[in-house]
């Protein structure tokens, strides 16, 4: 219960500082809304879709995956902001469970993100796009482990490094090959068999698979369980080393 209550306030707080600060989530849409606009219009005339709305049944997974990618795995630089501007160390004379402050943290990143997709899917509508409410729900639930995902490996990527000057490069290193790897740039059906292979090891690609199979109306297809239950165990497995981490980061 105590951990529960911890992660409660601390994500009522830092959840409250985005909605005192609307500027700054206006502009986590900027690049999102810029590519649902103007990169479908090219897909529907590459891949041949009959209508918009097919267009964007395509594209639309494929962006929630790429946000939830890079809004996770860049979350890690808000963290090392806050280690550095001492936030963190203050924390050390708090009751609060060190791990609800990080679960607090990562919960946040994971919200504003699903917000962000619910944006997509609302403008998307009114363009074509056709999405039943309850594989809406679910695509935001694999979308959440998603972000969940890349979240803990930024915090604990963020913990390690400690410099702001290597930490931008390090993460698009990491970044752009998972990117590739899930198909969400460039289809995977055009790559040749050793990169399909490889992308068999990348969560991404699962929840990728997961999503597109969630937006054509398949939610019972084998992939969408298969992807939530790999996403969520390395999830699990992530957010506690991380937690571990930053446990001893603040002890």
């Amino acid at each position: 219960m105590k951990l529960a209550r911890d992660t409660w306030l601390t994500f009522s707080y830092e959840g409250g500082q985005l909605v005192h600060d609307p500027v700054t989530v206006a502009a986590t849409l900027l690049n999102p809304v810029t590519y649902l606009l103007f990169f479908t219009p090219f897909l529907k005339s590459v891949m041949g879709a009959p209508s918009y709305g097919d267009a964007y049944r395509i594209y639309v997974p494929l962006l929630f995956c790429t946000v939830g990618l890079f809004g996770g795995l860049f979350a890690g630089f808000a963290l090392l902001a806050a280690i550095r501007q001492g936030v963190i160390s203050r924390y050390r004379v708090t009751p609060l469970s060190r791990i609800g402050l990080l679960l607090g943290r990562e919960l946040v990143v994971a919200a504003m993100i699903c917000f962000q997709a619910a944006v997509i899917t609302l403008i998307a509508l009114i363009f074509g796009l056709r999405v039943p409410p309850a594989n809406f729900l679910l695509a935001l639930i694999v979308l959440a482990i998603m972000v969940l995902l890349g979240v803990s490996i930024s915090f604990a990527m963020a913990i390690g490094v400690r410099n702001e000057s290597m930490l931008p490069s390090l993460m698009n290193g990491v970044a752009q090959p998972l990117s590739l790897l899930a198909g969400v740039l460039i289809p995977l059906s055009v790559a040749p068999l050793w990169v399909r292979r490889v992308a068999l090891w990348n969560p991404w690609a699962w929840g990728a698979n997961g999503m597109r199979a969630i937006f054509e109306g398949h939610i019972g297809d084998q992939v969408v369980w298969q992807s939530v239950i790999i996403l969520a165990g390395l999830a699990t497995v992530t957010a506690v080393l991380s937690s571990r981490l930053f446990t001893r980061e603040i002890a």
